[in-house]
């Protein structure tokens, strides 16, 4: 979640998430000051991120919150300190893709947790279907030589939802169903941003074999 593609349309303004990125670089320098290594970072968002699944187990919401933002803030940093460092590296890109995607399961895996005996269990397996998935299309895609950041559910969408179903849910003392609606949604668009790429390939090579 290092860069915003202009073109692509999103749940979330990129207006919004270029303001978010830019207020960040300042916590980034502070990084950089202390030695913070980009892939450091990467572990500490981690780490982070299983606390916030463990928090979501706990049936502790607010603070599940809380190590959800901040999870998705040091996601952000470690690209950010890599760039201003000048230590971006090919290991170090598929080493954070692939902590993300170890980060978000356990993220869901503690909402199951919570959840377990629950039919909203289901959702869950869903969301994490569709979670992974938006990211199996675009890195195939790519693997095909063609760029596949568009859909309108991509990881920075799925956490806000989740964080902001977890402040209502916390707020109004509906947790259980502000986190069940934030789950449908996220199952429905994510699979259906995994379908935006896939036929996004299909239309690329369809213009690709025009005479």
């Amino acid at each position: 979640m290092t860069e915003i593609e202009t073109k692509n349309r999103r749940i979330l303004p990129l207006k919004w998430l270029s303001a978010v990125l830019n207020s960040l670089d300042p916590l980034a320098n502070v990084l950089i000051k202390l030695k913070f290594t980009p892939n450091s970072i990467t572990v500490i968002a981690l780490l982070i991120g299983i606390a916030a699944g463990l928090l979501y187990y706990l049936e502790e919401p607010l603070w599940a919150m809380i190590a959800l933002i901040l999870c998705g803030m040091f996601d952000v940093l470690d690209g950010k300190v890599a760039k201003k460092t000048n230590t971006t590296t090919l290991f170090g890109a598929i080493f954070d893709s692939t902590v993300d995607r170890y980060s978000e399961f356990f993220i869901y895996l503690g909402i199951g947790l919570y959840f377990r005996g629950h039919w909203a269990v289901w959702l869950v397996f869903f969301a994490f279907l569709g979670s992974t998935m938006v990211s199996y299309t675009r890195a195939r895609a790519e693997g095909l030589g063609i760029e596949c950041k568009i859909g309108i559910m991509q990881r920075a969408e799925r956490m806000v939802i989740i964080a902001l179903a977890s402040f209502i849910g916390v707020i109004f003392d509906v947790f259980d169903p502000a986190i069940i609606i934030a789950l449908g949604l996220i199952a429905l668009i994510s699979n259906i941003t995994a379908l935006q790429r896939t036929f996004h390939v299909k239309k690329v090579e369809n213009n690709n074999n025009q005479p």
